[in-house]
Protein backbone atom coordinates (compact mmCIF):
# COMPACT_ATOMS: atom_id res chain seq x y z
CA UNK A 1 0.00 0.00 0.00
CA UNK A 2 1.76 3.11 -1.11
CA UNK A 3 1.68 5.96 1.55
CA UNK A 4 -0.34 8.94 0.68
CA UNK A 5 1.56 12.31 0.64
CA UNK A 6 0.52 15.04 3.17
CA UNK A 7 -0.48 18.05 1.36
CA UNK A 8 1.80 20.80 2.91
CA UNK A 9 -0.27 23.93 4.23
CA UNK A 10 0.83 27.11 3.35
CA UNK A 11 2.18 29.87 5.42
CA UNK A 12 -1.73 31.51 5.39
CA UNK A 13 -3.04 28.32 5.74
CA UNK A 14 -0.50 27.53 9.20
CA UNK A 15 -1.96 30.71 10.17
CA UNK A 16 -5.10 29.89 10.10
CA UNK A 17 -4.98 26.70 11.70
CA UNK A 18 -3.35 28.54 14.82
CA UNK A 19 -5.40 31.16 14.93
CA UNK A 20 -8.45 28.78 14.76
CA UNK A 21 -6.96 26.28 17.39
CA UNK A 22 -6.61 29.41 19.81
CA UNK A 23 -10.43 30.00 19.74
CA UNK A 24 -11.42 26.73 20.00
CA UNK A 25 -13.47 26.46 23.37
CA UNK A 26 -12.15 23.79 25.76
CA UNK A 27 -14.05 20.39 25.58
CA UNK A 28 -14.99 19.02 29.02
CA UNK A 29 -13.24 15.47 28.68
CA UNK A 30 -14.00 14.41 31.99
CA UNK A 31 -17.49 15.84 32.15
CA UNK A 32 -18.37 14.30 28.88
CA UNK A 33 -17.05 11.08 29.83
CA UNK A 34 -18.77 10.84 33.10
CA UNK A 35 -22.40 12.00 31.63
CA UNK A 36 -21.61 8.95 28.97
CA UNK A 37 -20.54 6.63 32.22
CA UNK A 38 -23.60 7.70 33.78
CA UNK A 39 -26.05 7.35 31.23
CA UNK A 40 -24.47 4.03 29.85
CA UNK A 41 -25.22 2.17 33.17
CA UNK A 42 -28.18 3.57 33.81
CA UNK A 43 -29.70 2.44 30.17
CA UNK A 44 -28.09 -1.05 31.40
CA UNK A 45 -30.16 -0.64 34.90
CA UNK A 46 -33.15 -0.64 33.27
CA UNK A 47 -32.40 -3.17 31.07
CA UNK A 48 -31.88 -5.46 34.34
CA UNK A 49 -34.86 -3.77 35.67
CA UNK A 50 -36.90 -5.13 32.89
CA UNK A 51 -34.86 -8.18 33.32
CA UNK A 52 -35.26 -9.31 37.09
CA UNK A 53 -39.34 -8.29 35.69
CA UNK A 54 -39.32 -10.95 32.99
CA UNK A 55 -37.66 -13.48 35.67
CA UNK A 56 -39.55 -12.91 38.71
CA UNK A 57 -43.12 -11.56 37.37
CA UNK A 58 -43.58 -14.00 34.47
CA UNK A 59 -41.59 -17.11 34.78
CA UNK A 60 -38.86 -16.73 32.45
CA UNK A 61 -34.96 -18.16 33.11
CA UNK A 62 -31.59 -15.87 33.39
CA UNK A 63 -30.92 -16.80 29.88
CA UNK A 64 -34.68 -16.61 28.35
CA UNK A 65 -35.26 -13.49 29.81
CA UNK A 66 -32.56 -11.67 27.68
CA UNK A 67 -34.38 -11.43 24.14
CA UNK A 68 -37.65 -9.80 25.95
CA UNK A 69 -35.26 -7.55 27.47
CA UNK A 70 -33.98 -6.15 24.72
CA UNK A 71 -36.89 -6.23 22.77
CA UNK A 72 -38.57 -3.84 25.47
CA UNK A 73 -35.04 -1.41 25.44
CA UNK A 74 -35.52 -1.26 21.68
CA UNK A 75 -39.03 -0.26 21.45
CA UNK A 76 -38.97 1.94 24.16
CA UNK A 77 -35.73 3.54 22.08
CA UNK A 78 -37.71 3.78 19.04
CA UNK A 79 -40.55 5.31 20.89
CA UNK A 80 -38.53 8.14 22.50
CA UNK A 81 -36.89 8.62 19.23
CA UNK A 82 -40.23 8.96 17.29
CA UNK A 83 -40.96 11.92 19.46
CA UNK A 84 -37.93 13.58 19.11
CA UNK A 85 -36.97 13.12 23.04
CA UNK A 86 -34.02 10.41 22.41
CA UNK A 87 -31.52 13.12 20.34
CA UNK A 88 -31.96 15.54 23.23
CA UNK A 89 -30.82 12.87 25.74
CA UNK A 90 -28.02 11.76 23.23
CA UNK A 91 -27.00 15.41 22.95
CA UNK A 92 -26.29 15.69 27.04
CA UNK A 93 -25.44 12.36 27.25
CA UNK A 94 -22.89 11.45 23.85
CA UNK A 95 -21.59 8.43 23.81
CA UNK A 96 -23.38 6.76 26.99
CA UNK A 97 -26.68 6.56 24.71
CA UNK A 98 -24.99 5.52 21.55
CA UNK A 99 -22.98 2.34 22.35
CA UNK A 100 -26.19 0.20 23.98
CA UNK A 101 -28.74 -1.11 21.63
CA UNK A 102 -30.60 1.60 22.18
CA UNK A 103 -28.34 3.82 20.21
CA UNK A 104 -28.61 1.06 17.41
CA UNK A 105 -32.33 1.05 17.56
CA UNK A 106 -32.42 4.89 18.05
CA UNK A 107 -30.30 5.05 14.15
CA UNK A 108 -32.21 2.70 12.28
CA UNK A 109 -35.41 4.78 13.56
CA UNK A 110 -33.64 7.94 12.85
CA UNK A 111 -32.58 7.11 9.67
CA UNK A 112 -36.33 5.68 8.88
CA UNK A 113 -38.16 8.84 9.81
CA UNK A 114 -35.42 11.01 8.03
CA UNK A 115 -36.17 9.37 4.56
CA UNK A 116 -39.88 8.09 4.72
CA UNK A 117 -40.52 11.08 2.17
CA UNK A 118 -38.76 9.11 -0.85
CA UNK A 119 -40.88 5.81 -0.36
CA UNK A 120 -41.19 2.79 1.40
CA UNK A 121 -38.42 0.68 -0.49
CA UNK A 122 -36.36 3.39 -1.86
CA UNK A 123 -36.00 5.79 0.90
CA UNK A 124 -36.64 4.52 4.23
CA UNK A 125 -35.80 0.49 3.81
CA UNK A 126 -32.72 1.68 1.87
CA UNK A 127 -31.59 4.32 4.05
CA UNK A 128 -32.31 2.11 7.62
CA UNK A 129 -30.31 -0.54 6.18
CA UNK A 130 -27.42 1.26 4.98
CA UNK A 131 -26.47 1.63 8.77
CA UNK A 132 -27.40 -1.80 9.64
CA UNK A 133 -25.40 -3.22 7.01
CA UNK A 134 -21.99 -2.17 8.14
CA UNK A 135 -23.02 -2.49 11.94
CA UNK A 136 -23.61 -6.52 10.76
CA UNK A 137 -20.78 -6.88 8.63
CA UNK A 138 -18.28 -5.58 11.62
CA UNK A 139 -20.35 -7.84 14.49
CA UNK A 140 -19.64 -10.99 11.66
CA UNK A 141 -16.83 -10.64 11.44
CA UNK A 142 -15.90 -8.95 15.04
CA UNK A 143 -17.44 -12.53 16.00
CA UNK A 144 -15.89 -14.47 14.44
CA UNK A 145 -12.86 -13.55 14.91
CA UNK A 146 -13.32 -13.86 18.81
CA UNK A 147 -14.48 -17.15 17.88
CA UNK A 148 -10.70 -18.44 16.22
CA UNK A 149 -9.01 -16.49 19.19
CA UNK A 150 -11.77 -18.57 21.58
CA UNK A 151 -10.41 -21.92 20.16
CA UNK A 152 -6.80 -21.30 19.78
CA UNK A 153 -6.86 -20.71 23.48
CA UNK A 154 -8.93 -23.47 23.95
CA UNK A 155 -6.85 -25.62 22.24
CA UNK A 156 -3.52 -24.49 24.00
CA UNK A 157 -5.47 -25.37 27.66
CA UNK A 158 -5.78 -28.75 26.42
Amino acid sequence: MAAQKKKKLTPVQQEYQELAKKKEPPRPVGRNCLLAFLTGGTICMIGQLFSEMFIHWFGFTEKTAGSPTVAVLIFISVVLTCLGLYDKIAQWAGAGSAVPVTGFANSMCSAAIEHRSEGLVLGTGSNMFKLAGSVIVFGTVAAFVVGIVHMLIDLGGR
